[in-house]
């Protein structure tokens, strides 16, 4: 890894994207506001003992009544670029069939806002909120899910394309395949080892199906956003190494190597077993096949130990000892994000490249003098764009940052517990705050590097 010194000045292209990252159902609240069709998060999170502390997104950071208030922010944060979901059961209450005119109005209205402050909107399809509507007939699970995706896909690039010029297909297909439906952590809640393979494959399936449908219609660029996260064994141990190739595949893989390489990797028929199925040919054919660009999410890395009692893997992920952690209890690992980027490019060649999505959660400091001091995320910001000018410095085609969170939201199945905003959200009045992170950060922007 090229090394680097602090003392020496590291800057960004100057059509670097600068943006924060969101998403639909964790910062909007009002969710069946104006014919709105419930998602699987609304349901999940109504049922009792899902969600930490009981919280659900019906208020959130109330960003469907204040989307103009939140828009001048972020014009005063120095944002070049915004990254956002749109509800699916916003646009279509049913998943599919009649338009509803008010929802798709709602996300006119926040890109015209964007445009006019001239902040680059980067338009996110799925952000895992798929309509219940659909999840009764079978959600992912079901062979047409692709072709409702597509559908829903050429709604949004008709309505709003001339001023998006970035999408995005799926966020962290990985996340609704493994929590969603094999673990149970996450909506829809199931636990079904046979279904989890073929939930990946119609996720894939869907992003070929819209990438379709928009090089048909659309004029920009539109590609996928993963998490990523090295695997490292705990050991020498031929046990350890193993451990750790077979969760990369889990992992890392699972979703890129059909896209980029037509193939699934090997080692998932070995961890699924009678459960993987024998996909066909041409499906893999239509999956295959080179994005605009890969959004790369980005939090922390593995550290691998083999474990013959983790079912699913034979692996468990461990915690250094005396590593600094966040609240999430991940490591903090900046130089993961340079492996990551530059792995990447070594594996698929050169595909264009955003962060989208790079930040902590921790505790923070209470308000004092109308700042709140979150120090350790603004190390935290500080390292990883350090290590993300690593990769550049060695020839990474890498064209924006965006931070994870532009505000203290709801954090999925932790609920408002963790915070991982810029921007402070009060529980009672919905006041908005920049933390120091946020001016840290407007600073960082206005100078374009360290």
């Amino acid at each position: 890894m090229l090394l680097y010194s602090k003392r020496i000045p590291l800057m960004f292209p100057v059509n670097f994207l600068w943006g924060a990252a969101t998403s639909a159902y964790q910062i909007e609240g009002d969710p069946l506001a104006a014919g709105a069709g419930a998602s699987i998060w609304h349901q999940f999170a109504h049922q009792p003992g899902r969600i930490a502390n009981g919280d659900t997104g019906d208020i959130a950071c109330g960003h469907y009544r204040r989307w103009a208030e939140d828009v001048a922010l972020m014009a005063e944060l120095g944002l070049t670029a915004y990254r956002f979901s749109v509800a699916w059961g916003r646009v279509l209450p049913n998943g599919s069939g009649a338009v509803n005119q008010a929802g798709l109005d709602f996300y006119r209205r926040l890109i015209d806002a964007l445009c006019e402050r001239g902040i680059t909107p980067m338009l996110t399809l799925y952000h895992w909120d798929l309509p219940q509507a659909l999840q009764e007939r079978g959600g992912w699970q079901h062979p047409d899910s692709p072709a409702w995706f597509a559908d829903y896909a050429e709604v949004l690039i008709r309505a709003v394309d001339d001023r998006v010029p970035l999408w995005i297909t799926l966020n962290e297909p990985w996340v609704v395949t493994v929590p969603g439906h094999l673990e149970g952590i996450h909506a829809p809640g199931l636990q079904n080892r046979a279904a989890t393979p073929r939930v990946a494959h119609h996720l894939l399936l869907a992003h070929a199906a819209a990438v379709t449908v928009y090089r048909a219609l659309g004029r920009h660029q539109i590609g996928l956003a993963v998490n990523l996260e090295p695997q490292f064994p705990a050991s020498a141990s031929a046990a350890d190494q193993t451990a750790a190739r077979r969760r990369d595949a889990f992992i890392n893989r699972w979703f890129l190597d059909p896209l980029l390489l037509g193939s699934y990797p090997p080692e998932l028929q070995e961890i699924f077993g009678a459960d993987w199925p024998n996909f066909p040919a041409n499906e893999l054919a239509r999956i295959h096949g080179i994005p605009d660009f890969i959004g790369v999410n980005y939090y922390s890395r593995g550290l691998v130990r083999a474990d013959a009692t983790e079912q699913t893997l034979g692996a468990r992920r461990i915690k250094p000892q005396n590593a600094p952690c966040t609240t999430m209890g991940w490591e903090i690992y900046p130089a993961g994000l340079t492996e990551t980027l530059l792995g990447l490019r070594e594996r698929y060649g050169e595909v264009p490249l955003y962060i989208t999505e790079n930040g902590a959660a921790f505790i923070d400091a209470d308000l004092q003098a109308g700042v709140i001091n979150d120090a350790a995320r603004v190390n935290y910001l500080e390292t990883h764009l350090r290590a993300a000018q690593m990769a550049l410095a060695q020839g990474v085609d890498l064209r924006g940052y965006f931070v994870w969170s532009l505000f203290d939201n709801f954090e999925w199945a932790e609920g408002y517990a963790q915070r991982f905003g810029m921007i402070h959200i009060d529980s009672h009045h919905g006041k908005r705050t920049f933390k120091r992170s946020a001016h840290w950060y407007r600073e960082f922007i206005q100078r374009g590097g360290f």
